[in-house]
């Protein structure tokens, strides 16, 4: 039905239609095989040159025929005036010969009639026309195949430019964190002040230049989240908010949890536990720790009837920096934890920028 339709539009409407359309189409597949590396859109593509290309010399026949309508009828009109010029001449032969016989001054024979009838209307004695001398022709094979240099030529650019001229748009977006205004929040965040939600710490987390501190500047985030949660075996009296930003080699947490423990509780608590390079510091005049702990890997199988997974197995290694909530270290604490799958770890320096940007966007605590 749509080639019918096109069979009915006007030549001067179909052809430049489907030049426009061919050429659109052709180079967008080349440059998309060239970008994939796939050779059956590049066959496609170039099925879509080469009937561009038809179309293109088809149209410039046909604009050839326009301009220079005379040329094809130069040959008709030559020969013409040759016969014509030919019949004078048989003419003139004629009255020269002596006549046998009286004829009435009216009357004309056959060769009068057809002189008459045969001379050209340049004038009595005048030379006919002569014919115009044809014009060079135009390599119409070689216009086509300049047309498909010229897209071949288009289809380079558009797919060398993105190696030359970078842009932020052929970035993949990094996703956003969700919206959760409508979620209940749990009654540990009703107090006054209150405390910073999962989804603030996503938003001061998600930043832009997140992956240059991690020292991954060409990588994107693949997931947020966030999340309100509280502190356990505390019947929801602490919260306990948590955000967290994953790329292909770190992977990035921060929460924040409103407790009582100062950070000098917080050091003793840990030299009880499994952390390991336990280092004190500063970090925007707030008490700071930085300490080693694995991580917990396990599976679950959702598959079959019985739904289980296997045993609890210990992850990859984690970096974390604790800061104080206040810089009078009132109780509470923020946790920035770096992993990797690798088990590769980033330079403490790194969590401390980490720390500098994301700090400020959360309120200090204020005595109580």
């Amino acid at each position: 039905m749509l080639g019918f339709l096109i069979r009915r539009l006007p030549f001067w409407v179909r052809e430049p239609l489907l030049i426009a359309v061919g050429s659109v189409f052709g180079v967008r597949i080349m440059y998309l095989a060239f970008s994939e590396h796939d050779r059956v859109a590049a066959g496609i593509g170039l099925v879509f040159i080469v009937f561009t290309a038809i179309r293109v010399y088809v149209v410039i026949r046909a604009l050839r025929a326009r301009r220079h309508p005379g040329q094809a009828a130069s040959g008709a009109a030559a020969a013409g005036h040759a016969a014509a010029q030919a019949q004078a001449q048989a003419q003139t032969q004629t009255q020269t010969q002596p006549q046998s016989q009286p004829q009435h001054p009216l009357a004309l024979q056959p060769q009068h009639v057809l002189s008459l009838q045969s001379q050209p209307e340049t004038g009595a004695g005048g030379p006919p026309p002569r014919p115009r001398a044809p014009e060079e022709k135009h390599n119409a094979w070689g216009q086509a195949f300049a047309a498909v240099a010229v897209f071949g030529a288009i289809a380079a650019v558009l797919w060398l430019s993105p190696r030359f001229v970078p842009s932020e748009n052929n970035k993949p977006q990094a996703p956003s964190c969700s919206d959760e205004t409508d979620e209940r929040l749990p009654k540990a965040y009703k107090g006054s002040p209150r405390p910073v939600t999962g989804e603030e710490l996503c938003n001061a987390l998600n930043r832009t230049d997140l992956a240059t501190l991690l020292g991954t500047p060409e990588e994107t985030a693949t997931t947020v989240s966030g999340t309100n949660n509280t502190a356990p075996l505390t019947d929801e009296k602490v919260a306990q908010p948590e955000a967290e930003v994953k790329f292909d080699t770190y992977t990035v947490q921060v929460s924040a949890t409103y407790d009582d423990l100062s950070t000098d509780q917080y050091v003793k608590l840990m030299k009880f536990g499994n952390e390991q390079n336990i280092r004190t510091l500063k970090v925007l005049g707030r008490p700071a720790v930085l300490a080693s702990d694995y991580t917990m890997k396990f599976e679950i199988n959702l598959g079959g009837s019985g739904g289980t997974g296997g045993p609890v197995e210990q992850g990859p290694l984690a970096r974390t920096l604790s800061v104080a909530l206040d810089r009078h270290d009132r109780g509470g604490f923020c946790d920035i934890t770096v992993w990797s799958t690798s088990g590769a770890l980033p330079n403490d320096s790194v969590l401390v920028d980490i720390a500098e940007k994301v700090l400020p966007k959360i309120p200090e605590r204020t005595a109580r």
